[in-house]
């Protein structure tokens, strides 16, 4: 917990050396690529032999009228349990579209925090679906195609008007699993914003 609060302790002051107040923020129409990278979990902590329980994901977010964004992207998720001396990996291959909601910002438009859902399809294999293990074990679990959703919440820190820190928690609920329908995600990211020109109005003469 300690670690997390200081992550957003420190997106809040990368944020205040921004200093003023941008124009470039939420506006219709801008783009934004984000990239995320996070933990699953327990991330791995009580699993030995692991290479790590993680997630990666790549997302491209627009942003609307109402101060909303959708975002659709792309993830890749790799989860471990623990079986006698190894660790079985779980993988899944999922795609997202949902929306965002602003509900809470500072005065200079640097930090904004956003909850929202996000629907999921995809697939999922365990054990990049060999059925037999080490031990003559065989495994019941199969590849299968999965759907879901997940309930969002987002921290957006703006080191700059193009570039933001990102800070995200979701609690994925997937159907159709093998193992698990319940995973917590929680993940660092950047994102990339486009600019948008506005061109003020001309002055008489």
């Amino acid at each position: 917990m300690r670690k997390y609060l200081f992550i957003i302790m420190m997106c809040v002051f990368l944020s205040s050396l921004a200093g003023k107040v941008s124009a470039q923020r939420y506006l219709p129409g801008q783009m934004g690529l984000e990239l995320r990278l996070g933990g699953v979990d327990d991330f791995g902590r009580n699993v030995r032999h692991l290479r790590g329980n993680f997630q990666i994901g790549l997302a491209l977010s627009r942003y609307n009228r109402n101060r909303s964004r959708w975002v659709f992207g792309a993830d890749y998720v790799k989860k471990h349990y623990a079986y006698k001396k190894i660790a079985i990996p779980k993988e899944q291959f999922t795609a997202e579209a949902g929306c965002l909601f602003p509900f809470l910002s500072d005065r200079g438009r640097n930090v904004f925090l956003s909850a929202g859902l996000s629907a999921l399809a995809g697939y999922e294999r365990v054990n990049r679906n060999g059925r037999l293990l080490y031990d003559g074990a065989t495994l019941l679990h199969k590849g299968a195609f999965i759907y879901g959703f997940a309930p969002a919440f987002e921290m957006e820190a703006y080191l700059t008007d193009r570039w933001a820190f990102l800070f995200n928690v979701r609690q994925r609920v997937f159907f159709g699993s093998s193992v698990g329908h319940f995973h917590t995600v929680v993940a660092v990211g950047l994102k990339y914003l486009s600019l948008i020109h506005i061109s003020e109005p001309t002055r008489p003469y």
